[in-house]
C-alpha cells in the first residue's frame, strides 16, 4: 500500500528529503520517477540516472525559477509534465513517484489543486508519492498521509553565502 508524502515549508530540505527517499528505494530495488515541476536549470541531482539506474528524473519547467506571474509557457511546460506523471501514478507505471515543486506549481496555478487531488484519489494504491515545495494549499495537507513541515531557524545565506554545488543545487 503507497501513501501521499507532503515536504513542505520555508526551510531548506524539502527536495533533499524527497530524494533521500528515492535513494532508499532504490537501494531496495523499486522503480523510482521524479518529475521537476517548474525547475529546468542544471541540478547536481540531474546525474542520478548515471549512477542508479532504477531512479528516472525529467524537469518540467524552463532554466528559471517562477519569481514572478508565470507565462503561458510555464503552464504548458507544468501541465505536460502532470500529464506525463498522471500516466505513471494511475498505471502503477513506478513503485514511487516524486513531484518535486508541485506544491509551487499549484501555488501560481500552473496546475489545479483540484486536478492533484483528483489524481491521487484514483491513482494506484500501491504506488508511493512524494510532493514537495513551499505553499501547500491546505486541501493537500488535509488528503496526505504525511506531512512534514521544513521550517527555517537559521541560514547561511543571510550571512551572504551563496547556493554551493554538490549542497544547494
Amino acid at each position: 500500500m503507497g501513501f501521499v508524502h507532503v515536504y513542505t515549508g520555508n526551510g531548506k530540505g524539502k527536495t533533499t528529503a524527497a530524494f533521500g527517499q528515492a535513494l532508499r528505494a532504490a537501494c531496495a530495488g523499486m522503480n523510482v520517477f521524479i518529475g521537476q515541476f517548474i525547475k529546468g536549470m542544471k541540478y547536481t541531482e540531474l546525474d542520478v540516472e548515471r549512477y542508479i539506474p532504477n531512479i528516472t528524473i525529467e524537469q518540467f519547467g524552463r532554466d528559471c525559477f517562477i519569481k514572478r506571474n508565470p507565462d503561458k509557457i510555464d503552464i504548458e511546460l507544468a501541465q505536460k509534465g502532470f500529464e506525463k506523471v498522471k500516466n505513471f501514478i494511475l498505471n502503477g507505471t513506478y513503485d514511487l513517484v516524486i513531484l518535486d515543486e508541485l506544491n509551487v506549481a499549484i501555488y501560481y496555478g500552473l496546475i489545479p489543486v483540484s486536478q492533484v487531488l483528483e489524481l491521487l484519489e484514483k491513482r494506484d494504491k500501491d504506488v508511493e508519492i512524494i510532493i514537495t515545495g513551499r505553499y501547500a494549499p491546505n486541501e493537500l495537507l488535509e488528503y496526505a498521509d504525511l506531512v512534514t513541515q521544513m521550517r527555517e531557524v537559521k541560514h547561511y545565506y543571510t550571512k551572504g553565502i551563496m547556493a554551493r554545488k554538490g549542497i544547494e543545487f
